[in-house]
């Protein structure tokens, strides 16, 4: 009898741990794929992505990397 509760026991866990699993795998993943789409559509559009907005690559500072490093003037918009 023992070793049924203990099965049982362990289902419930696994289940309880699944779903928490599901659930932030619902928050995460819309967030993930609306940063990408945003993203995207910005450089669909000729802007570079920077610093949560989407600015003109003509008005970005560039290091000897090729990597932006600042972006100044105002954010163009996109519509996606």
């Amino acid at each position: 009898m023992k070793e049924a509760a203990g099965e049982a026991n362990m289902t419930v866990i696994t289940i309880v741990l699944i779903g928490i699993v599901a659930a932030v795998g619902a928050l995460v993943v819309p967030r993930i794929l609306n940063g990408i789409e945003r993203k995207s559509c910005c450089q669909e559009n000729g802007g570079v992505w920077y610093s949560s907005g989407c600015y003109n690559r003509a008005n970005c500072s560039v290091n000897a990397n090729g990597q932006i490093t600042s972006c100044s003037g105002g954010q163009i918009s996109t519509t996606c």
